[in-house]
């Protein structure tokens, strides 16, 4: 008697039509996905793997991906925290405004990244509402006696001539210097605003199911609070945290429009990989610009197949 067959093309279905919806599916993608991006390899590897290596990887295009990638993970660290207290906020408790909130997570997917932008940099530029009185208090802070004290001391001598002091000074994140607008600082709080909603709508949904007779169980055995969220709540959470967080990742190391204003897009600075790509396009630099785009191209698709694991990794988990 021969064996089944473990493998199954298909699952079976009341309407037919798998064959001519799957042909569809994959001339649509290819048309729409596949061969715009491979025309981006075809690009690249006609200035051959030199000119690709030199383009990709030069030091204003490795500047641009330390600031991309780091602003990008801060964001998305930001928002793994305080996310997820809006998420639990919004699906545990029942408060006057509730439905306005929830709505308002979404702005950042309808607005446009422009918008956003011009908003943040009114908001946190040297006059802004918020950005002017921050400036003030963190200037004040640095005139403090503690902080005066500190800096004179040994350890503020050798700290003010070390290189991430010299970076903290370049970049207007010293207390003398400080402001948010212009600055690496106004990219994370870009990143932060229009990554903020992948963790929210990625994770509510999880808290909104998680069942009440856990906690009460928990409580029962004589659980602390504390306790019941770190070994009962905590695990279930964890693997849509996770995704959450690098579909935020994700978001914010593409992210253009809504970092432009608040930037300054200074080479080396506040440059990140979006612009480098635009400015050598306008310099008709097409070999450097599709160089540094598969860089981004190969980055995300890594990210995404990781989003894909972890998803599958959560499906079967909240499935045990």
């Amino acid at each position: 008697m021969p064996k089944p067959s473990t493998f199954r093309l298909k699952e079976r279905s009341v309407l037919p039509g798998f064959g001519l919806s799957m042909g569809v599916s994959l001339v649509y993608l290819s048309l729409i996905v596949l061969l715009p991006l491979s025309m981006l390899f075809f690009k690249t590897s006609q200035g051959g793997w030199e000119a690709f290596w030199k383009a990709a990887f030069s030091e204003r295009a490795l500047a641009s991906y330390r600031i991309t990638f780091g602003a990008s993970f801060l964001a998305a660290t930001i928002n793994l925290f305080f996310g997820f207290l809006v998420a639990w906020v919004l699906s545990r408790y029942t408060f006057p405004g509730r439905k306005f909130v929830d709505a308002l997570i979404d702005m950042p997917f309808a607005l446009p990244t422009a918008v956003g932008g011009i908003a943040l940099t009114t908001a946190y530029g040297p006059n802004g509402i918020l950005g002017a009185p921050l400036t003030s208090f963190v200037q004040k802070l640095g005139e403090s006696s503690f902080v005066q004290n500190v800096s004179s001391s040994a350890w503020g001598v050798w700290y003010a001539q070390t290189a991430f002091a010299d970076f903290l000074r370049t970049s207007g994140l010293s207390f003398a210097e400080f402001k948010v607008s212009y600055s690496p600082l106004g990219i994370v709080v870009a990143l932060t605003f229009i990554s903020l909603p992948f963790v929210v709508r990625t994770v509510q949904p999880v808290i909104s199911q998680l069942d009440g007779h856990l906690e009460e169980a928990a409580a029962s055995l004589g659980a602390s609070r504390w306790t019941t969220f770190k070994r009962v709540l905590l695990p279930l959470v964890f693997p849509a945290l996770l995704t959450g967080y690098a579909l935020g990742f994700a978001r914010a190391i593409g992210e253009y429009g809504s970092v432009v204003f608040i930037a300054g897009n200074q080479p080396f600075q506040t440059e990140i990989s979006p612009l480098l790509i635009i400015t050598r396009l306008e310099e008709y630099d097409y070999s450097g610009a599709t160089a540094i785009a598969v860089v981004m191209l190969l980055t995300s698709f890594v990210l995404l197949l990781s989003i894909n694991a972890l998803q599958a990794w959560s499906r079967r988990r909240l499935g045990a």
